[in-house]
């Protein structure tokens, strides 16, 4: 009998302390989903954001050009790494801008160092205090009695001498700047010009005006628009920030304008005016790539409420008579969305190539999408490579030209449509 009462209160002890164990036990778990509610998992995951501040020089940031132009760490030989810190797209895209910046003054120095250019200021009458641009060309450019090559790169952060800043970074010199067509250039014989279309103001930073008025009370405002707005900005906030517990506030800029230079067409407009119209060159060829396509056709575009402008008959009639050949590299010209008229558009088709981005061979006649210029493969499916691609050819189609002109001024000084043709079919 004891031994029996025994084991029954062993057992009850054992059930009562599994009874304690698990009360305790579900406490815990209580307090922990408890302490776990109280803390904001996304903000613990949010990274500290260093600061945005990065070095001045290649060499500040530990890369070189090697010996066949390709960007390099000077320690490791590795290529560019865009992710330098992991999960922080912000830091590293403006890291990657900041030696897009050294990289433009880079370019500008092989420019005047390695193909002997010389910087002209915009505008030439500029004041000592406006914003200025400036373009790069040959000793000979505005004397060379024979011919002239005009560079026009595309749109956006690319300056002077690139045409795409990602190719420079990533891939090498050759392909990314315009410094092959300018040595070629140079051998040949023609004189060079080399804008800068996007070059359009100055960037400053923006100053608190204590003059200025405050905007209206938002309870002005219906509370409907006033809700739409306020939760536009909380988005654009919370998209901006999401990723960082410290974000970095960013100095907010102002841009000038400079003045007859503040977009790309309002630049080459006036690079015509003041320097390619008065060069003594008989012949005119020009490279453009992308939007400088777009450019380019602007030059000989008539507004129509500014039709009576004497200048701007004169400049097409310019145009017509002196450019000899235009090579476009994918070029975004639309003779529709322009308002090319029919004449413009059967000087186009006679004296442009437009080399566009293509799976087909290089040089393959290319399906035209509007009734302008001639369209052949650029040898590639990607758009910035598309000038580097046809590098060789666009040489050719201006050499053809240049010989059939030799020819036909010992037979002929009219220069017939379909010898223009031929140019393309020869390429």
């Amino acid at each position: 009998m004891p031994i029996r009462d025994s084991s029954f209160l062993l057992c009850f002890v054992w059930i009562t302390m599994a009874q304690l164990l698990a009360q305790e036990e579900k406490e815990k778990t209580t307090a922990l989903k408890d302490l776990l509610s109280r803390i904001d998992l996304d903000e613990l995951m949010k990274k500290d954001e260093p600061p945005l501040e990065f070095p001045e020089t290649l060499e500040g940031f530990e890369y070189a050009f090697n010996e066949h132009g390709q960007l390099r760490h000077i320690n490791t030989g590795e290529p560019f790494v865009f992710n330098y810190k992991e999960d922080l797209h912000r830091w590293n895209q403006k890291r990657y801008e900041a030696l897009g910046e050294i990289i433009t003054k880079y370019v500008y120095e092989l420019l005047e160092k390695d193909c002997n250019l010389k910087k002209e200021i915009l505008p030439v009458d500029a004041t000592e205090g406006e914003p200025k641009s400036f373009i790069y060309m040959s000793e000979d450019a505005l004397t060379n009695p024979e011919k002239i090559m005009v560079l026009i790169q595309g749109s956006g952060v690319v300056r002077a001498g690139q045409w795409a800043r990602r190719l420079i970074i990533n891939e090498d010199l050759n392909s990314g700047t315009q410094i092959p067509f300018i040595n070629r250039a140079k051998e040949e014989g023609y004189g060079v010009i080399v804008l800068n279309p996007n070059e359009n103001s100055l960037e400053v930073e923006k100053v608190p005006d204590p003059a200025k008025k405050p905007s209206p009370d938002a309870s002005d405002e219906p509370a409907e628009k006033r809700e739409r707005k306020e939760e536009r900005e909380s988005k654009k906030k919370k998209d901006f920030y999401e990723k960082y517990r410290n974000p970095q506030k960013e100095r907010e800029m102002e841009h000038i304008p400079i003045r007859e230079n503040s977009t790309p067409e309002e630049h080459t407009v006036y690079v015509w005016d003041q320097f390619i119209s008065k060069s003594l060159a008989k012949n005119i060829f020009i490279v453009a790539h992308s939007y400088g396509g777009l450019s380019f056709v602007n030059l000989k575009r008539k507004k129509k409420k500014v039709w009576k402008d004497i200048r701007m008959i004169q400049r097409e009639a310019e145009v017509k008579n002196r450019v000899r050949l235009v090579a476009m590299t994918d070029s975004v010209h639309n003779v529709w969305h322009q308002e090319a008229n029919k004449p413009i558009q059967d000087w186009l088709r006679e004296h442009c190539c437009n080399w566009v981005s293509s799976s087909e061979p290089l040089d393959t006649l290319v399906d035209p999408m509007l009734n302008d210029c001639p369209r052949v493969s650029a040898g590639t499916e990607k758009h910035e490579l598309t000038s580097w691609n046809s590098f060789h050819s666009i040489f050719k189609f201006f050499s053809n030209a240049l010989k059939d002109q030799e020819d036909e001024s010992s037979s002929s000084p009219v220069t017939t449509r379909s010898s223009h043709r031929t140019k393309h079919e020869d390429l």
